[in-house]
């Protein structure tokens, strides 16, 4: 009897929270989704590489100015932030969308297809939106007009945080969600807690998924510099081969991952995304560079695995007459969603999309800098689905054919603009 008590009083405890989704905002949202799309594809026409965008944060400023709100530009570089103050007194949520493109260059046959090219780390590449930042910058522009046009519902204040730099500041330069708190994007007022969203091309349109706790990976940026002898390509006896230190490392690196780390306690990556060594055929090179990532959910195997890497490099090149170190750089930690701010927003997610479309998923190696807000306050990050429903080969984010269904947008609209509200409003 206890028992079946205390369920029925969690039971109503959560369901106070949320509420049906007022009839008036609902038509104001279904009203602006043809614009939702619309910014969506000026945003994918005109990308724009980390910490570069300007024409990208200039339209959103004018657009939370033609709303009213206290705007603050230049924020980490070139973000934006709005403040929109309900009718009455409350407390402050937070709402992030990350606004940076990557240099990937488009093979969509689309009618909005970015053409933009530019030079990154002194290679020519094209610049893409193939993370679906796109549409997180239009769904939040959404929400701001949305909230903005019915203050009078709103018992506090919403914090609208255009985050760029997500993907990284280019090497040398600060940016990204570190960079935003450092600059105080959390105070003047402070927020209570935020609540950010990621579409995905693999989620069929319609769904959307959670986890409580442990949701992304924590990412580290690894650089191997291999030390070796340079030689003729004719005699490598009379040398020390770094590109051949390097294939060995590489595959060590993976015997950490397949035989030493604990894989059934938590996933964990090690990926080398670029070698580089040499200028000619026949020349072997006196050194060579290694650039990846460990991507890790639990504090203790990342320790291991960084741990293990040092320690391999070293020995592996030693081995063959060489030497090696790493260099590394932090980029996220794990992106850990509270687990009662979950469980509080949880019917609300349910109210806007069905229960039947609210999925809880498992961890995944993926990173998110959002993790860094969820650090200082309560946070709760999930995913909006944006396939076409029946595809059954939705290209993976970060390539060239990455594409999302604009039908998605309307749901992370609606989530979005639900989720402050009841959070606001709750008691």
């Amino acid at each position: 009897m206890k028992y079946a008590l205390l369920i029925f009083f969690i039971s109503f405890n959560l369901s106070s929270v949320h509420s049906q989704m007022d009839s008036k905002i609902l038509k104001d949202i279904e009203a602006i989704e043809s614009q939702v799309i619309d910014w969506r594809h000026y945003f994918h026409q005109n990308p724009e590489l980390s910490n570069r965008e300007f024409n990208t944060a200039k339209k959103i400023e004018e657009h939370l100015r033609s709303l009213g709100m206290e705007v603050q530009t230049g924020v980490a570089k070139t973000g934006v932030v709005g403040l929109l103050k309900g009718d009455l007194p409350g407390k402050v949520v937070a709402l992030r969308a990350d606004i940076d493109a990557l240099p990937v260059t488009e093979r969509n046959d689309l009618s909005f297809k970015s053409e933009v090219k530019t030079t990154f780390l002194d290679k020519e590449t094209g610049v893409m939106h193939a993370c679906g930042h796109d549409t997180h910058i239009a769904i939040l522009m959404g929400v701001a007009e949305i909230l903005s046009n019915n203050k009078d519902k709103l018992k506090g204040s919403v914090k609208f945080i255009f985050q760029p730099a997500e993907e990284g500041p280019p090497p040398g330069e600060e940016g990204g969600a570190k960079l935003m708190i450092k600059d105080g994007v959390l105070d003047n007022p402070s927020v209570d807690a935020i609540f950010g969203l990621h579409i995905n091309s693999g989620t069929p349109v319609g769904t959307i998924k959670y986890k409580s706790g442990g949701t992304m990976a924590a990412v580290e940026r690894f650089v191997v510099n291999v030390k070796g002898k340079q030689t003729h390509g004719s005699a490598p006896w009379s040398g020390v081969d770094p590109i051949l230190i390097s294939a060995k490392i590489i595959d060590g690196f993976q015997t950490i991952i397949s035989r030493e780390a604990p894989l059934v306690d938590e996933a964990a990556v090690i990926t080398v995304g670029k070698i580089s060594a040499g200028v000619r055929f026949n020349i072997i090179p006196e050194s060579a560079e290694l650039i990846g990532t460990v991507r890790t959910l639990d504090p203790k195997m990342r320790e291991l695995i960084m741990r293990r890497m040092d320690e391999m490099a070293a020995d592996i090149a030693k081995a063959y007459g060489g030497s090696a170190t790493i260099d590394w750089q932090n980029n996220t930690v794990v992106t850990y969603n509270d687990p009662d701010l979950t469980a509080k927003m949880l019917p609300t997610l349910q109210s806007v999309a069905g229960e039947e479309n609210v999925q809880l998923m498992k961890a995944t190696t993926g990173g998110e800098d959002f993790s860094y807000f969820q650090e200082k306050v309560p946070g709760f990050y999930f995913f909006l689905g944006g396939m076409t429903p029946g595809n059954t080969t939705p290209f993976p984010h970060h390539t060239p054919d990455f594409k999302i269904d604009d039908a998605g947008m309307l749901l992370g609209v609606k989530a979005m603009t639900q989720v402050a509200i009841d959070y606001l409003n709750a008691n």
